[in-house]
């Protein structure tokens, strides 16, 4: 297999977690929302040198990840693997509706009130069940939680978010 695509960024997917069965398959812990949706991408980049893999077959197991990775064809050999960070490129994430932004495209964008005032930058975002929620840390290095509502714009040639929020709050 060919060396990895020089790319500005990698995402995690998941790590290789252990082995499954005698025949090199291995047990994926996945980051992907839906556990299986790492299986979407077809070759995966392994470890600090991105080692390029070929998915020849996965599947759920009781709620982990099983796959077949091309090359790996004994447990031993599998079991280097053990611990390895699994990435893609950024390049290869697939592209968003209107409207929908992957969170690492959100992280370092300023955020402003309706107001125009600078409420800081996006450090993080944060998962909460009822909606996701922005932290923002201003110049003095204080974080504002924000929450992500219908109400928040972004636009991405300025890069910036426009948030109805009171700096006072």
């Amino acid at each position: 297999m060919s060396a990895p695509p020089e790319v500005e960024s990698w995402i995690p997917l998941g790590r290789i977690s252990g082995l499954y069965g005698v025949r090199g398959a291995v047990k994926v812990f996945s980051y992907t929302e839906d556990r299986d949706g790492i299986l979407d991408y077809p070759v995966w980049y392994l470890g600090a040198m991105r080692q390029p893999y070929t998915v020849l077959a996965g599947t759920l197991q009781a709620g982990a990840v099983v796959a077949n990775l091309a090359g790996v064809k004994d447990r031993e050999l599998a079991r280097t693997l053990i611990g390895q960070e699994i990435a893609i490129p950024a390049a290869d994430l697939p592209p968003l509706p209107e409207g929908e932004y992957y969170w690492r495209d959100l992280i370092g964008l300023q955020v402003v009130n309706r107001e125009s005032v600078l409420l800081g930058r996006v450090k993080n975002l944060l998962e909460t069940g009822a909606n996701d929620v922005l932290v923002v840390v201003d110049e003095a290095g204080a974080e504002t939680l924000i929450p992500w509502t219908a109400e928040v714009t972004v636009d991405r040639v300025q890069r910036q978010i426009q948030v109805d929020w009171d700096k006072s709050w």
